[in-house]
């Protein structure tokens, strides 16, 4: 009879094979076996990937979904089938090192209010930078623009120990995330509608609805090397992140706040025209409208999800707006933000 470990290691992967071969003797390394269970959740791969884990790892579980649901439905199928205390959400092209889990578990251990958390998140080809994909933790502004502690829009910092405190963050990077099962399914789990992209976000939003903590973690270290399954520059992920953005804020602002949207859109048709005419570059300025487009067309089933949702508060949304201090007022890192202590605190 299987007993279930308190951590279940669970990596989403899609055509992953080169990115498993490379990454996974790391995970399996330096992941403690009396603590935690290594699962591949294979999201209807059409490559080797399922028949190189089974070979080379059967310490490793591996689980094949029905269908390829993205990042959202691939994990909450996945981890439908997964039993643990704690989930750990672990992007295939992850590189981990000693103590990767110890160190966050011991501070998630020490208080029940704290539902996700995240490592520090380094950059596996330039190791003394921050990785784009959640830095050393993710902040929303008051419009919905997503930034880091070490990274801001496409300025990415040098990591020198700057961020090296445990604080309250208001987003855990979905690229290792940390996550407390209970909390996982009260907070019903990903949205599959947004398929990819921001649905880490959204989920923490609704975890803070519910009066829980989302902290990073930085004692703990990953490296990530980004882009694994769509670059950074792909028209579709350009498409996601906008759609899925106007998405997260219909459905989790404040009745007294939804006035934020449509200047949310006058923001967004801006990056559009910057898009067409500064950059002549039309695949982006298409995503733009096809984000806006198919957000419209879904505002009457994200109505009703918004009237599932308790709005509680804003969590840690940083109170300005973070278009305005970097592309204007030219503030290209984190520490050099107005109120950034006021977007974050102290985890104890």
């Amino acid at each position: 009879m299987n007993v279930a470990k308190k951590v279940a290691v669970v990596i989403l992967s899609w055509n992953g094979r080169k990115y498993l071969e490379q990454f996974l003797p790391s995970v399996v390394r330096y992941t403690d076996p009396h603590l935690c269970d290594i699962v591949v959740a294979d999201n209807c791969s059409d490559d080797d990937s399922v028949a190189f884990v089974r070979k080379n790892y059967p310490q490793v579980r591996v689980l094949v979904n029905s269908r390829n649901g993205g990042y959202a439905g691939g994990y909450n199928e996945a981890l439908r089938q997964t039993e643990a205390t704690y989930y750990v959400l672990l992007n295939q092209d992850m590189e981990v090192t000693e103590d990767w889990v110890e160190r966050v578990v011991e501070k998630m251990e020490k208080d029940e209010r704290i539902a996700a958390a995240q490592p520090k998140i380094l950059s596996y080809h330039e190791r003394d930078k921050f990785e784009y994909a959640g830095a050393a933790g993710g902040y929303l502004d008051m419009w919905g623009y997503a930034f880091c502690r070490g990274r801001i829009f496409q300025v990415i910092e040098k990591d020198m120990g700057q961020y090296d405190d445990a604080v309250n963050i208001f987003w855990a990077s979905g690229a290792c995330m940390f996550v407390r099962a209970k909390a996982f399914w009260e907070a019903g789990g990903f949205d599959e509608d947004f398929f990819a992209h921001q649905e880490e976000v959204d989920l923490c939003w609704r975890l803070q609805h519910k009066g829980y903590r989302i902290i990073a973690v930085p004692e703990a270290v990953v490296y990530h090397v980004g882009g694994g399954s769509l670059s950074y520059q792909n028209p579709h992920k350009t498409y996601l992140n906008f759609r899925n953005s106007m998405m997260m804020l219909l459905k989790n602002l404040p009745a007294a706040q939804l006035w934020k949207i449509p200047v949310r859109f006058v923001f967004d048709f801006a990056a559009l025209i910057h898009a067409t005419l500064k950059e002549r570059n039309l695949k982006t300025a298409c995503a733009i409208h096809r984000a806006h487009l198919h957000f419209c067309l879904a505002v009457p089933e994200l109505w009703i999800k918004r009237k599932q949702i308790t709005q509680r508060n804003n969590g840690l949304l940083y109170p300005g707006s973070i278009v305005w201090q970097h592309f204007v007022l030219g503030k290209k890192y984190f520490y050099e933000l107005p109120d950034n202590t006021s977007a974050q605190n102290t985890a104890q």
